[in-house]
This record gives C-alpha cells, sequence and structure tokens, in this order.
C-alpha cells in the first residue's frame, strides 16, 4: 500500500528538528553534504535510528522486535501504513526511552512520507540497507556476555549495523555524481571497512556500558590467545593481558581507518562537502582510539570520549587538509603515531546476507 502523499515541507521540516535530538554528531556532520545529498542521508539514518530504538528498547521481548522489525520494513517499501505501525509502537517503548527516540518512532509517518518523494534509485538504496540492518539484528538479538567468537564474527556483526550503512552511502554519492560513480566498485569494497572502523571504535568506547546491560560485542579468539576470559571480565580490575587486547585490536580498527582514508581519497577533492563528511567521522574515531590507548583502565564510555575542543580541531585539520589527497595522507600518518602498530588488512568484505 503506497503512503500517502502529505506535506512534505512539514516533513522536511520535522526531519531538521528531530536530528540533533537523535544525534548530535549527525546533525553536525550531515548538513556538511550538498543537496539533495543531506536531505537523502539524514532521512536514512533517522530510518536506521528507528530500527535501532525498536532493537535496543529494553520493555519489548524478542519477538515484538521481530514482528516490529518486519512491520516496519514494509513501512519502508511501501507496502504497509506508516500511521498504525507509529501508534502501536511508539506507547510500548521503555520509559526509560529517550524522549527524541520516542518522537521520531511516533513521527515515523513524516519520515517515510519523504522517503518515498526520493527517486527510485535511492529508496531501494535506503530500502536495502534497512533490510539487512534488521536482518543483522534478528541474528544479534541475543548478544553473549562472553563476547563474539571471534574476529571474523565481530567482523559481520560490524557489517550488519554499520558496513551496510557505508554501503548506502556510496551507492547515494555514486547517483549523486557521475565521476564518483566512476570509482564505485573501488569504493564500495573499502566503504564496508571504512563502517567496520568506525563500528570497532564505538565498540571499544562503550565494552563497560555495553557490558552492565549483559552485552559484549569484542572477540573471544583475540582476547583468549592474551589470557582474558571475557566471561570474567570486570570493569575497574585491570590486567596487562586485557591491556595488551585492547591495543591488538586498537590497531586492527586503525587498518580499517586507513581503509576508510582511501575512501576519502577517492572522493573527487572538490567535493569538499562529501570529504568533510567523511572526515569529520573519521578523525573523531581516531582521537577516540587515542584516548583508549592512553587511557586504558577507562570503566565508562564517557570517560575517553572526546572533547568539543577534540571535535573542533578535527573540523579545522579537515577544512585545511581536505582538498589535498597528500595532505590527508600526512595528517594521518601524524595521527597515528605512538599508537600500536597497524596490520595490513584488504578491504572487508560484505558478510554473506
Amino acid at each position: 500500500m503506497a503512503q500517502a502523499g502529505g506535506d512534505l515541507a512539514a516533513a522536511e521540516r520535522y526531519q531538521e528538528r528531530i536530528l540533533p535530538g537523535v544525534s548530535r554528531t549527525f546533525a553536525l556532520t550531515i548538513p556538511q553534504l550538498p543537496e539533495p545529498l543531506f536531505r537523502v542521508v539524514a532521512n536514512g539514518y533517522l530510518l536506521c535510528r528507528i530500527a535501532d530504538t525498536i532493537e535496543d528498547d529494553a520493555a519489548l521481548a524478542p519477538p515484538e522486535r521481530r514482528r516490529y522489525h518486519e512491520w516496519f520494513q514494509r513501512v519502508v517499501r511501501g507496502e504497509a501504513e506508516a500511521a498504525p505501525f507509529a501508534a502501536e509502537v511508539a506507547p510500548r517503548l521503555a520509559p526509560a526511552t529517550l524522549p527524541a527516540e520516542r518522537d521520531l518512532v511516533a513521527h515515523t509517518p513524516e519520515v517515510v512520507r519523504l522517503t518515498h518523494s526520493f527517486a527510485p534509485a535511492e529508496r531501494r538504496a535506503l530500502l536495502r540497507c534497512i533490510e539487512v540492518m534488521c536482518r543483522g539484528m534478528e541474528l544479534y538479538d541475543a548478544p553473549d556476555p562472553a563476547g563474539l567468537a571471534d574476529v571474523a564474527e565481530m567482523g559481520r556483526y560490524c557489517y550488519y549495523v554499520a558496513g551496510c550503512v557505508g554501503e548506502m552511502l556510496t551507492t547515494l554519492f555514486c547517483a549523486y555524481h557521475p565521476a564518483i560513480a566512476a570509482r564505485g566498485a573501488e569504493l564500495s569494497r573499502l566503504a564496508v571497512s571504512f563502517g567496520q572502523g568506525l563500528q570497532m571504535t564505538n565498540i571499544l568506547k562503550d565494552v563497560w556500558d555495553d557490558r552492565r546491560r549483559g552485552a559484549c560485542w569484542l572477540p573471544r579468539d583475540l582476547f583468549a590467545r592474551h589470557g582474558v576470559d571475557l566471561a570474567r571480565l570486570e570493569a575497574g580490575v585491570e590486567t596487562a593481558a586485557f591491556a595488551a587486547a585492547v591495543e591488538e585490536l586498537v590497531g586492527i580498527a586503525l587498518a580499517h581507518l586507513r581503509n576508510a582514508l582511501a575512501y576519502v581519497t577517492l572522493i573527487p577533492e572538490r567535493e569538499r562537502g562529501i570529504r568533510n563528511f567523511c572526515l569529520w567521522a573519521l578523525g573523531m574515531a581516531l582521537l577516540t582510539l587515542r584516548k583508549i590507548h592512553r587511557h586504558p583502565g577507562f570503566t565508562r564510555g564517557s570517560q575517553v570520549k572526546i572533547s568539543r575542543r577534540a571535535v573542533r580541531a578535527t573540523i579545522l585539520a579537515s577544512r585545511l587538509a581536505g582538498g589535498s589527497n597528500a595532505a590527508l595522507r600526512a595528517l594521518f600518518r601524524l595521527a597515528v603515531q605512538g599508537l600500536p602498530p597497524i596490520p595490513e588488512l584488504p578491504p572487508a568484505a560484505p558478510a554473506a546476507a
């Protein structure tokens, strides 16, 4: 069933209003994109956030989350109306749900109305991302406190929650400009690695916050090699073995961020908006990894969160160096000095869907 036309201007106003409420970071980076990419990418982020809000909600049992994800996919496809979905799901969310997230779910009709106004290729890119992400959420719906089996499994998890977003963005960038489309195959290979680098940074930053809610996304095999049993991990009980395992993971994350830099250098230098959008995310991840490296005994994500001053420095550095690939490579080499060795790593491949 197709979505009703409605007021697109009102839907756009809602999208611009809610974005800072659900993500200060993306409210900063997405507006760097040129029109019409800004509208589509912001909309794609909000769609992902609706799916993520359902997945993370403590009041919903796994069968309910699965049903709501399937229903949401039908809404995005245009096979179901958004209003009944929003009317049922928003009141079911836990009291602890952030007000902005509850508001976003309640305004699913406005978000999807805008989705359905986009070109067919753009809609397909957004829909594919939501379908892949929801499939991954179903696969990883019951996280093991003892972590993921191995580094390869961590890569698959990162693909479902972040790599598929990189693929969506690449499709949208290629549709925006023929010069980007000409490099589409190489960009697509690097996009998954870009997403994994960002997600691995989040996993490391949030390790103790996740653990407090019974989740762990670290790879058991890597930590076992260092003599660490993830099932017995305790915040505040820092050991040299745990620190060594984290250092190895930081190195792997840096390898993915090096691929992310290669991704940025394939974007034409005149497309400063797209490059800034990518570089700000890359720079903030690098600075977060530096803080994790310097403070291995942290017990909360807030302790390794980068400061506003560091964010401003990232923005300034990106603006100064963003038009030169040589300058960006030099800046990356400077940023990783003193950090763990970076292994050679091919671009990440998409997980089996």
